[in-house]
């Protein structure tokens, strides 16, 4: 028979190593967690050839001045606030304030699926409106990216623009960005500095004004 009395025993483990296993295995949780939502937060803010972008902070001057591409043109001097009663040449296209029709286009998170008069537009810029225009061609899913973030929100407005320099620009009063795609995150970062805030009539409405599309009238007739 055997004697399994005297059999020795394997020794127990130490409560400090299940401890430390622990602690060990929930470490690596935590910094795969967090590798993931770096990467996630870095891709997200990430400008079309690998620059990383941040989002700029301070006042909406200093924030409009901290995004890469985005001309002032009030650093030329003040642009008139006088109306006109007809076509106005802007020396931006599109244009970013000056001379401007009585009525306003409707900025309350309107999507435009035609051109609209620049004269109602830089009217609705004065109010503090930030004006998005395309090329028309633009690729069906960046238009609707842009439609997402326009419809529905006070102070936005989305249109095509025939003829301009690159496929999407934002227009706020004496503000122009000009980018690539509707991805790109200085898009959001000229929309939270710009709106409401680049206006010399900051509180005027947006509603009220027209929601016609086409070019303006001639002067002297309804506008």
């Amino acid at each position: 028979m055997v004697d399994y009395t005297n059999t020795p025993r394997k020794p127990a483990v130490p409560v400090w190593a299940w401890v430390a296993g622990g602690v060990a295995v929930l470490l690596c949780c935590c910094l795969g967690v967090a590798g993931a939502l770096f990467y996630y937060l870095r891709a997200g803010t990430e400008k079309p050839g690998g620059t990383t972008a941040v989002a700029p902070t301070g006042t909406w001057q200093q924030q409009l001045a901290g995004i890469d591409g985005v001309r002032n043109y009030l650093a030329d001097g003040e642009l008139s606030q006088d109306h006109a009663p007809g076509a106005v040449v802007y020396p931006q296209q599109p244009p970013v304030g000056g001379q401007h029709n009585g009525t306003w286009q409707n900025c309350t998170g309107a999507v435009y699926d035609a051109p609209i008069a620049s004269e109602r537009a830089v009217h609705s810029l004065e109010h503090g409106a930030v004006w998005i225009t395309y090329r028309p061609g633009l690729g069906d899913g960046d238009v609707r990216a842009l439609a997402a973030k326009v419809s529905g929100r006070e102070y936005l407005m989305l249109s095509p623009y025939p003829g301009q320099d690159k496929a999407i620009s934002l227009q706020a009063w004496g503000y122009q960005l000009k980018v690539d795609s509707a991805d790109d995150p200085r898009i959001d970062f000229f929309i939270n500095a710009a709106r409401r805030n680049a206006a010399p009539e900051v509180g005027a409405p947006c509603s009220g004004g027209t929601r016609e599309t086409g070019e303006l009238p001639p002067a002297g007739t309804a506008a």
